[in-house]
């Protein structure tokens, strides 16, 4: 992601659901995110895409905390997530989705 400007139109294709709707997906802004992150430009990444800055930073956590169990000799345990986790993750991402493309949400899309 750091090599490859998602910032160019076309660099990596087309959002369907931007396609077919006209509106942004809650992934949309996602990969211009994770790129400015790589760069160290972590406001203008939130301002592409908020959940996806929670999620990388969400995952950059639990990398360090699976890395340091492994450096201390102890049992690498990897992120699980019960149903009732992954439910709650699906409706943040439907009441996101919802949201950037409201008035009161327009500060939240890409």
């Amino acid at each position: 992601m750091h090599f490859r400007d998602p910032h160019v139109e076309g660099a990596y294709g087309f959002c369907p659901f931007l396609f077919l709707t006209g509106e942004p997906c809650p992934g949309c802004g996602g990969l211009r995110a994770v790129n400015l992150l790589t760069r160290g430009e972590v406001a203008a990444a939130v301002s592409s895409n908020l959940l996806a800055v929670a999620l990388v930073s969400v995952g950059v956590v639990a990398w360090l905390v699976w890395l340091g169990r492994r450096a201390r000799g102890l049992p690498a345990r990897y992120l699980t997530w019960s149903a009732r986790t992954v439910t709650a993750m699906g409706v943040l991402a439907a009441v996101f989705g919802i949201a950037r493309v409201t008035p009161w949400g327009a500060w939240l899309a890409p």
